[in-house]
This record gives structure tokens, sequence and C-alpha cells, in this order.
């Protein structure tokens, strides 16, 4: 800030003025004129005569005075429980399907597979473009565990959180997991390895079975719906219509809102389409599976 005062202080003298940097409510502020002008914050002949630079420094000042946008709400419960500071757990075992010990994975010209080696994982992040400045602020991955389908959820409420997500993730791994996702292969997997680099954690995603699931869906069904993404393969292949779903494209509003103070309802919503999305993956799993080998 020194360097900026100097400068306003610099431009003021160069604009023979005698106006000073106000509070974030006032940015700018003049010697009192005795005229009709004056509740408008400054008068004509002082506003003609600043600079552009010093109203832009002016400007700059007291937005850097006033901090970002902050949000006041009452509704900031973010369900689960919290594993450190700023990360959210959530867990749940749900009846879903019935996979036979070993799934035939050949529609996705792999090798068959034991379904306790499957992992389904999604993330939802904070933007689509990718990139080291995309960061996910959820990772979901879903398993059968026990006879149940069973569904966790990792929620950040702070980036300071990142890292221990990262590592909560990891420690889900094993060596022969087998990972299965919808577009994985070019965004969620990618992103996350990015994500392991830049905290200077190992990288446990290389090296694993990816059955990625939107290039076999593509293979089949292309020209024939109106597009392949997930939503349109469960409702064509499990009959699942979703009610009240936040679309993906408004996740990354959800959480910032949340960031800034705003209310988390949209943020639950986010971990319900995540959910969502989990159990559909490994729907369209089976459902692929039991077709016949072309």
């Amino acid at each position: 800030m020194s360097a900026l005062a100097t400068k306003l202080r610099q431009l003021r003298a160069d604009a023979g003025q005698t106006s000073s940097i106000a509070s974030a409510r006032s940015p700018i502020t003049v010697l009192p004129e005795r005229s009709a002008a004056k509740s408008k914050g400054t008068s004509p002949s002082t506003h003609k005569t600043l600079s552009p630079d010093l109203r832009r420094l002016l400007q700059r000042h007291a937005q850097l005075k006033r901090g970002p946008a902050y949000l006041a709400s009452n509704d900031r419960d973010v369900p689960g429980i919290e594993l450190s500071p700023g990360l959210r757990y959530t867990e749940a075992n749900v009846d879903w399907l019935a996979p036979p010990d070993i799934v035939d994975a050949a529609f996705a010209r792999m090798e068959s597979v034991h379904h306790r080696r499957l992992l389904h994982f999604d993330t939802e992040t904070t933007g689509l473009a990718g990139g080291t400045g995309t960061r996910a602020f959820m990772i979901g991955a879903a398993d059968w565990h026990d006879g149940r389908f069973r569904i966790r959820q990792l929620t950040i409420t702070s980036m300071a959180a990142e890292t221990a997500m990262l590592r909560t993730f990891a420690s889900w791994l094993a060596d022969d997991t087998v990972l299965v996702s919808y577009n994985g292969k070019c965004y969620d997997s990618p992103l996350l390895k990015t994500r392991y680099r830049l905290a200077r954690l190992p990288d446990p995603l290389t090296g694993l079975g990816h059955l990625d699931l939107l290039h076999p869906v593509r293979r089949h069904w292309k020209g024939q719906w109106e597009n392949c993404r997930l939503a349109t393969a469960e409702r064509e292949l499990l009959g699942v219509v979703r009610e009240d779903d936040l679309p993906g494209s408004e996740a990354p509003a959800a959480w910032l809102t949340y960031l800034r103070g705003g209310s988390a309802r949209n943020l639950r919503r986010v971990l319900a389409h995540n959910n969502q999305d989990l159990k559909s993956l490994a729907g369209v799993l089976l459902y692929m599976a039991r077709l016949p080998h072309q």
C-alpha cells in the first residue's frame, strides 16, 4: 500500500488537488463546498479536475479496503462430519443393484474385474475449463461394501482444506483399484492429478485401471439419442428422471456463494447431484456389462 499511497500523493500534486482517500463507503472525499452538488459526494468542478489515473487509483484503494463481497446467511449447514478443519465427510449405504462377482468389461475393451475392485468416482469443480486454476471442491466415490452400495463424499468448505481432501481420497485407493467414471479420463482424473502435483503429494491415480463409460455409451447410442450425457444415459437405460436437480454448471456458483458467507442450500443440492451421479455410474456400468458381445 505504500507504493499506492506514494503514487496517489504524486498524482494529487500533479493535479493540484487536496482530495483524500475516504472510507469504503465514500471512495472520494473533497474539501467541502457549499453547493447543491455536495449531496452527490463531489462538486462538479472537483470531479472535472481529477485525472483519470487518480480516479482509478482512488477506486482501487476503496475496493481494497472494502474487500471481497461477503454475504450473511443463517443457512450454513453442510451435511457430514468434519474430518479436519474445512473438510466435511458424508457416507451413505444404500440398497442399489446387485452386481455379479465378476463384471464383464468387454464392452469397454477391458478385462473382466471383480466388483469389489471397482470404485466409481465423480468430482464437482470450480469450472469446466481445467488447468491449474480449476480445483475440485467435492469428490464423491462409491463401491459395493458388505453387500450394499457405499457412497462417500468429501466437501471442502475452505480453500485450505484441499490437501486434506486429496489425502483422504488417496487413502480409498488400492494398487488394484479400477476406477469407474463418466468422462473421467479426459476431465476428472487429469484435474485431480494436477491438484496432487500442486499440493506436492504423490499421485495415487497413475497406473490404476480406468473404465470410462462415456466412450462405450457413445459407440452404442451416438446418433440415436439427443446427446450422450450421463443424465441422458440414466434416463434411457435406467429410467432415472431427476427432480429438483441442480445442473452441474451451477455447482461452482453454489460453492463460491457458500465461501462468501451465503446459503448452503445449493451446496447441499450439489451433494445430492453428486450422489445420484455415483448411483447412475454403477447402473450404467451393470447395464452395459449385460449387453451381448459385439
